[in-house]
């Protein structure tokens, strides 16, 4: 009997060491987590630095000065996979006026990304967030996702969900340096 309470106790006592220590962990980690506000349109947009399918690094604040069309998107995206040769053919009419595309894919392989941008045309810096850090600091939910950043580097415009080409053209209209 005396066992018996004894390993009881032990039992108790572990389980109330394992409640406490996740209590603490919660408290920890809610108090120190670095807390990503939805961005609105008007804030400037969070600078980051990607690597593109040929290892150049892109940074967006290297873009200053040009109004720049970033586009969150995946391989399984369907609506992505219908906008991707508008945005290409647009982005061949608007890059010599100063407006660029940065494709951020979220965290995909290299492989998966590279076959689809050549399915699809992707004739721009098509980027892999491969830790969806990016993702985070733009607090992306929907796929495909694209916000306008003016030349100043302000977001002017957050679209979620599939454009047409008209949309596009009319979106790169907006940021193109005046």
């Amino acid at each position: 009997m005396n066992n018996k309470r004894k390993g009881r106790f032990i039992m108790r006592l572990v389980v109330l060491l394992l409640l406490t220590s996740a209590i603490i962990f919660t408290i920890y980690n809610s108090v120190t987590k670095e807390k990503h506000g939805i961005l609105q349109v008007g804030d400037n947009a969070p600078d980051f630095a990607l690597v593109d399918l040929d290892g150049e690094s892109h940074r967006l604040s290297d873009y200053r000065g040009q109004g720049v069309f970033l586009n969150f998107w995946g391989t399984w995206c369907a609506p992505c996979k219908r906008e991707m040769p508008a945005m290409g053919r647009q982005y061949t009419v608007y890059k010599d006026k100063g407006v660029q595309i940065l494709a951020v894919n979220i965290a995909e392989s290299d492989l998966k990304v590279r076959r689809f941008a050549e399915q699809y045309g992707m004739n721009f810096p098509t980027l892999i967030d491969k830790n969806k850090g990016v993702m985070q600091a733009y607090n992306i939910k929907p796929l495909p996702t694209t916000l306008l950043i003016d030349p100043e580097g302000k977001i002017i415009k957050i679209i979620t969900g599939e454009m047409s080409e008209e949309d596009i053209q009319g979106y790169m209209e907006q940021i193109m340096p005046g």
